[in-house]
């Protein structure tokens, strides 16, 4: 029985998968034409597994000279001599699947085995002609896990070497070289580049700039998801309803391959295990459990991303503007902070702005940053926490009783509300009130359609049920009825009845505290501090 897969490569034969091979086959039109190309993506984010489709496609129509770089220990990236010996040897323990000719293998094993003389990279790549020139298939040269090679020059000059024969190719038809070479991990080598020698005005060209672009999409689509789905189904028959269930996974990880996959394996086993029956986990109210759960655990694809948040403090920086203060930054793929963002799935382009890359990215990092700021408002934590009790009620949260506990213990730690106020400082104080009353229970994001610098919406998912709670500066009574009026269209969309705002006003005058409001047949509970 297939099961659904987390770590390392998909096997189509053993896990359940979205089918790719729309995108193979684009990767192979690519190989075809002779392109050199970098598959560039955020980790866990299917390139190993698109790696093993696309060898399984060429297979029979091309030598295939598929390689690691993990293989390759550090020390052999020291010297152009230490990794050319490195390398001839990762290759020559591939021989009994390759196409090798008896005096190719002789050559490489001759270089390995060499004590005085340097092995270098022109008596390689010499090797590598004879061996496209006598091969009966072309070969494709498939590098995975580049990013092993991260800051090591003796890599750059490798691939200015494979630029040279590219070009020299280029120039010359009876040139013999690779017909394609592939590189595959998260660091483009343009950034690969930039922390070499940066002083150096002519590393600016990178040896990497001969790669076709690579503008393949590598998200999983709902109507993907809906095809993984109908095979589980086939198998389980639980009477899910796919298409909705693909639609709610999706519009949760915006089809990031691994956040799909994990939340699909905890449906089949933390939250089956909780609900009893595949009929009842496989449920928009199975999907919320098991994004809780995720949101919750510590792994690798986490572990990674607050690594690099810890390593680059600009970009923690940038995230947090985006984040916490609502800032709109236009996305420039020139600015070194979003192509970094980038490349490590922290953002997409999103109409020519910078967007959170998911709805669990943007909670896990709202946690974060909130966590940073618990250290200074700990009493708005330890309030929360305290009267979690009287928040909820038969499985229901009782938003008004929580939004007048927050307005008192506002105005007790700070009194009145001073012009430095800022709107995101609403927002945290709040979240960090809500997080302890809903934690381990339910979840929050902050809708990204409607956060700007005016008002945000934050949606509450709590034991399958949905709160919408509007956070503002007030300004003024005009501007207050048009935000009742969108976040009435917004109860709309959502399908609900009620909803909360909370203001934040400057005036001497006002009236603090929440009231009940009708606007047609929607119910308003609008509090004010």
């Amino acid at each position: 029985m297939k099961e659904f897969n987390t770590t390392g490569v998909c096997v189509p034969s053993k896990h359940y998968m979205v089918d790719i091979s729309d995108r193979i086959a684009e990767i192979k039109k690519m190989v075809d034409a002779g392109r050199y190309l970098t598959i560039n993506r955020a980790r866990q984010y299917g390139k190993t597994t698109t790696i093993a489709a696309l060898e399984e496609l060429l297979k029979n129509e091309k030598t295939l000279l598929s390689l690691d770089f993990q293989r390759i220990s550090d020390a052999a990236f020291r010297t152009e001599e230490s990794f050319v010996r490195a390398f001839c040897r990762i290759i020559l323990k591939k021989n009994r699947t390759l196409e090798m000719p008896g005096n190719i293998a002789a050559a490489l094993d001759e270089i390995v085995k060499r004590q005085g003389n340097a092995a270098l990279f022109d008596e390689l790549f010499a090797v590598f002609s004879d061996w496209c020139e006598a091969a009966t298939k072309p070969i494709v040269m498939i590098i995975d896990e580049v990013d092993s090679a991260a800051n090591n020059q003796v890599f750059l000059d490798f691939l200015a070497q494979l630029r040279a024969d590219y070009i020299e190719r280029e120039k010359d038809p009876e040139y013999h070289t690779f017909q394609s070479v592939i590189l595959a991990g998260v660091t483009d080598v343009k950034n690969l580049k930039r922390k070499l020698r940066p002083d150096d005005e002519k590393k600016v060209n990178s040896p990497w700039n001969i790669a076709a672009d690579f503008e393949i999409d590598m998200s999983l689509s709902a109507d993907g998801i809906c095809g993984m789905l109908n095979d589980y189904e086939n198998d389980h028959h639980t009477g899910m309803d796919i298409e909705v269930i693909a639609q709610e996974i999706r519009d949760y990880t915006n089809g990031y391959p691994f956040l799909v996959s994990r939340i699909c394996q905890l449906i089949d086993t933390a939250v089956l295990r909780e609900y009893n029956t595949l009929e009842e986990a496989w449920t928009i109210g199975g999907v919320k459990k098991a994004v809780n759960l995720l949101q919750k655990e510590k792994n690798t694809l986490f572990q990674s991303l607050t690594e690099k948040l810890t390593n680059y403090p600009e970009l923690k920086a940038s995230l947090r503007c985006v984040l916490m203060e609502g800032v709109k930054l236009p996305y420039n793929a020139d600015q070194e902070d979003i192509s970094q963002m980038q490349m490590y799935g922290f953002i997409l382009n999103y109409n020519n702005t910078v967007r959170i890359a998911n709805r669990i990215f943007e909670t896990r990092l709202y946690d974060l940053f909130l966590s940073d700021e618990e250290l200074n408002n700990n009493a708005f934590t330890k309030d929360g926490d305290l009267n979690k009790n009287i928040f909820t009620e038969n499985g229901r949260l009782k938003l008004r009783v929580i939004m007048e506990h927050f307005i008192e213990t506002f105005h007790q730690i700070y009194g009145e509300l001073e012009e430095k106020f800022k709107e995101k400082d609403g927002r945290e104080l709040f979240l960090l009130y809500l997080r302890p009353i809903i934690n381990g229970t339910g979840n929050y994001y902050i809708e990204a359609q409607t956060r700007d610098q005016k008002r945000t919406d934050v949606i509450i998912d709590y034991l399958g049920r949905q709160y919408i709670i509007e956070l503002k500066i007030w300004r003024g009574e005009r501007y207050n009825a048009a935000g009742e009026k969108q976040i009435c269209e917004y109860l709309d969309y959502w399908n609900l009845d009620t909803g909360y705002m909370l203001s934040f006003n400057f005036n001497k005058a006002k009236e603090t505290g929440v009231k009940k409001i009708y606007l047609g047949e929607k119910t308003l509970f609008e509090g004010t501090v």
